[in-house]
C-alpha cells in the first residue's frame, strides 16, 4: 500500500521556490511537491477547488506555508486548515523570513506545527529544507485518516 501523499509549498518567492525544490530533489523523496504562489490558490489545492477539482483526492504531507503571501496571507491559511475538523491534522510548517515575535506567536496560537526563519545564507536554507523535507515526508508518522476530527 503506498502512501505517499504530495508536499504542497506555498511560496511567492520565485527564488526561494527553486531552491526549495533543489533541496528537495537532492533528498530524493518521491513525493510529488505542489506549488502554488499564493495563500487562495493553496486553498483551491487544499479543498480541491477551482483548477485543482480534477485532483487526485487526499491531504499532503506537510504544507510548507510561506508568511508573507499575495490574495490571502500565511497565517489566514493556517487558521483556514487548523479551524477545520478534518484538514487540522495536516501538519503545516511556516517557512518566512519574518523574525518578529508576533508572527511567531501568532502561529502557534492558531496551531501551526513548526515555525523555520528561512536562513538568508544559501547553504544553511538548502540543508534547513533538507531536514524538513525528510523529517515531514519519512520520518514523521501522521495518524490514520478519519482518527481524528
Amino acid at each position: 500500500m503506498s502512501d505517499l501523499r504530495p508536499i504542497l509549498l506555498v511560496e511567492d518567492n520565485a527564488k526561494d521556490i527553486e531552491l526549495t525544490l533543489a533541496a528537495l530533489a537532492k533528498c530524493q523523496l518521491a513525493n510529488d511537491i505542489i506549488v502554488t504562489r499564493d495563500g487562495a490558490d493553496a486553498l483551491d489545492y487544499i479543498y480541491g477547488r477551482g483548477a485543482y477539482a480534477e485532483r487526485a483526492p487526499g491531504d499532503p504531507a506537510v504544507v510548507l506555508l510561506d508568511l508573507k503571501l499575495p490574495k490571502v496571507d500565511g497565517l489566514e491559511v493556517l487558521e483556514k486548515l487548523k479551524g477545520d475538523a478534518i484538514l487540522r491534522r495536516v501538519p503545516v510548517v511556516m517557512l518566512t523570513s519574518s523574525r518578529e515575535e508576533r508572527d511567531l506567536v501568532r502561529s502557534y496560537e492558531l496551531g501551526v506545527n513548526a515555525f523555520v526563519v528561512k536562513p538568508v545564507d544559501f547553504s544553511a536554507f538548502f540543508e534547513a529544507i533538507q531536514d524538513l523535507g525528510m523529517f515531514w515526508a519519512i520520518l514523521n508518522e501522521p495518524p490514520p485518516r478519519g482518527a481524528m476530527g
